[in-house]
């Protein structure tokens, strides 16, 4: 008999669920309102009714589903299934992987949705075939997941891997975290919006203007845009956005030195525009640019499907 895996991707607004199969497919899924505020309780029972949805679309049997996963954000203990911790989510030690398993009388495994995503690209995307590999996000924030050995590192307390936030530029920019110079502050797409604005609040006949008339116009595809009209000052503001990305790419690989680094989010849309002047630089600074084997910096593949993916795949890595 064919076994099917479930995963679960949670996320503030929306849950998406999938049916996979060993290699990773999609065969069918579905998605539902989150619905916050909510209790554990709530959030449980429609992750469990956006499974079965999926199983139908999938045209499969829930006899025939092996176990659930779902990647949540926040804090997630994999050994209890309790979310320890969601700002997103409002849990506090939530036993959401019991409150599931009792709804679809399956076993439910519990990961921090980044960490998912990570696992989604190494088993089925840029990562396939590899043993190592770290997935970094350019969103509103920077997220990440490092896998090493065929194993997800998550730290012995769960909170690991938070790829953001460690510090490249000593009492640097604020970040969210609390903290000031972190990666997250200089590389997430929030960071390149700022840089961009204070560019053209200095450069009034920056052709930035033309494409983002208000600053709050502006998005994390105008410098890149106006570059391509031939604006010098959108081409400083791209050029420094890629040295600092580049500068914490390079000190991540410093410290793991993966087989696969890949990178994803929006403003990886614009390709080896970003992607070729970080590996560049990269190229000069990597610690370990002499030997045979170096890392590949590529970009992400499987986009928002990756956390679904790696979610559902979970026993399969424990």
């Amino acid at each position: 008999m064919t076994v099917y895996y479930l995963g679960v991707d949670l996320g503030g607004t929306n849950i998406a669920c999938g049916v996979v199969n060993r290699q990773g497919d999609i065969l069918g899924r579905a998605s539902v309102k989150t619905g916050l505020p909510a209790t554990g309780e709530e959030i449980a029972a429609r992750i469990a009714d956006c499974c079965k949805m999926a199983a139908r679309q999938a045209k499969c049997d829930m006899a025939e589903v092996s176990s659930v996963g779902i990647g949540t954000p926040g804090i997630a203990n994999s050994d209890t299934g309790e979310v320890e911790y969601s700002c997103n989510l409002g849990f506090r030690n939530t036993p959401l992987a019991d409150l599931v398993s009792r709804q679809l009388e399956k076993p439910v495994y519990l990961e921090n949705d980044a960490n998912a995503a990570a696992l989604g690209e190494f088993t089925a995307g840029c990562g396939r075939g590899s043993h190592s590999l770290i997935a970094i996000t350019l969103g509103t924030g920077v997220g990440g997941g490092v896998v090493m050995n065929d194993k997800l590192l998550t730290g012995f307390n769960f909170a690991g891997a938070e790829i953001g936030h460690f510090v490249m530029v000593h009492n640097g920019e604020p970040c969210s975290c609390g903290r000031k110079g972190c990666f997250e502050a200089y590389c997430s797409a929030t960071a390149l919006i700022r840089q961009t604005r204070r560019a053209m609040e200095q450069h009034p006949e920056s052709k930035m203007w033309e494409i983002a008339p208000t600053p709050e116009q502006v998005d994390g595809k105008t410098a890149f845009d106006a570059m391509e009209l031939g604006d010098p000052v959108a081409r400083q503001v791209v050029e420094q956005y890629c040295a600092y990305l580049a500068c914490g790419l390079t000190s991540i690989v410093n410290i793991f030195q993966p087989e696969v680094l890949c990178v994803g989010g929006g403003v990886c849309n614009q390709g080896e525009t970003l992607l070729k002047p970080v590996r560049e630089i990269f190229d000069r600074e990597d610690y370990a640019r002499d030997c045979k084997r170096r890392t590949r910096i590529v970009r992400a593949e499987l986009g928002n499907d990756a956390g679904m993916i790696g979610a559902a795949l979970l026993p399969l890595y424990r």
